[in-house]
């Protein structure tokens, strides 16, 4: 009971701390690049701290994966280290003894992968989808407010009014620059109005006022005088695009009409399903690939657990292009991966067994170590 209270106990702290390191990491590479998104008009500034959030949730699969493996590795590394595991093998106690308490902790955090696997990952990935897609597809009328210059969505209209009279759609004071295909055309006005069409679809009409168009020092520049104007600043409302696999619902991959040996949903469920599959394979690894020897260095089993995990990841992603490629079944794709690991796993600790007991043996005293 001592034994598993205290590595259930550094295994809880470890974990937290881990986590909380990879979070930070996380978030400050969101941050970077969600802000460079919105320098470049790519998403709205004021949705950036909501996008950050939601792309956080999405990873939190893959970061509680990660985070479990680093924190079994790094315990057992140091008991190693600190010779506490001397106590242990003494004790009568094995590799093999560290399996249960190690896999007790670790299942509901497993089961909490899972969830965020199959629910909370397409759940993140499509509201930001959507709230990148409102800012992208929003109206020009939205951009209009009274006394300052707005750009439209796309970059190819700035509008100014000096007074915006929303009860009555009345505007005065007009400037209406447009670019396309390379060519500027400016047109302003004193008075105007906002016009509802059929559709959806709304128009700023211009009253008595100029265009000019081209370049002044061109000689297609153009002055045009006109009596009304009108100049569209929302189109009818576009549907939303279908949602791409990894914002699809357990329940939408499962009924894809497509057929299952070539599937895009069925790969992506595959990759769900597999989150919670790699980080039980890699704990199993982590238990006797912790096994070090306290006169050496500790840095070897680290360098291995990011190699396994390199390898297990790239795998994963392998097998999920090649059942969206329709190269291979996701029925013979969905075990071979996990259960390699598994082998692996077994392998291993067999490896550690009779090591380990001889190891701390020669820790000891020659007058206990004979006894």
């Amino acid at each position: 009971m001592i034994f598993n209270q205290a590595l259930r106990r550094e295994l809880s702290f470890t974990t937290g701390g881990v986590f909380l390191v990879l979070v930070t990491i996380m978030v400050t590479t969101l941050v970077i690049r969600i802000l460079g998104y919105a320098a470049n008009g790519a998403v709205n500034p004021k949705d950036a701290l909501v996008l950050i959030a939601l792309a956080t949730l999405g990873y939190l699969a893959v970061l509680l994966t990660v985070s479990l493996f680093v924190a079994t590795l790094i315990v057992l590394v140091r008991w190693y280290k600190d010779s506490e595991m001397i106590v242990w093998f003494a004790s009568g106690l094995s590799v093999t003894n560290l399996i249960r308490p190690i896999m007790q902790f670790a299942t509901p955090l497993i089961i909490v992968i899972a969830l965020l696997a199959l629910f909370v990952w397409p759940w993140a990935n499509r509201e930001s989808t959507l709230i990148s897609q409102r800012f992208q597809q929003r109206d020009d009328v939205s951009m209009v407010s009274a006394g300052q210059f707005k750009e439209s969505a796309k970059a190819e209209r700035v509008f100014f009014i000096e007074e915006l009279d929303v009860d009555k759609s009345e505007v005065k004071n007009i400037f209406v620059a447009d670019s396309k295909n390379g060519r500027l055309s400016i047109a302003v006005s004193q008075t105007g109005f906002i016009q509802n069409s059929a559709g959806g679809e709304k128009s700023v009409v211009l009253h008595s006022g100029r265009r000019y168009e081209g370049q002044p020092t061109q000689p297609d520049f153009r002055i045009l005088e006109f009596n009304e104007y009108s100049t569209k600043i929302r189109s009818k409302e576009s549907l939303a695009p279908p949602p791409r696999d990894r914002e699809k619902t357990i329940t939408e991959l499962l009924n894809d009409p497509n057929p299952v040996s070539i599937s895009p949903n069925r790969a992506e469920l595959l990759w769900r399903i597999g989150l919670p599959l790699m980080a039980l394979g890699l704990v199993l690894i982590a238990i006797p690939l912790a096994y070090v020897n306290p006169r050496l260095g500790n840095y070897t089993a680290m360098f291995y657990a990011v190699l396994i995990y390199l390898i297990y990841s790239n795998l994963l992603n392998l097998t999920q292009n090649f059942v969206s490629q329709g190269k291979v079944s996701v029925f013979v794709a969905i075990w071979p991966i996990h259960l390699l690991a598994l082998l692996i796993a077994i392998a291993l600790i067999r490896n550690r067994m009779n090591p380990s007991l001889k190891w701390w043996r020669r820790q000891l005293p020659a007058s206990m170590a004979t006894k």
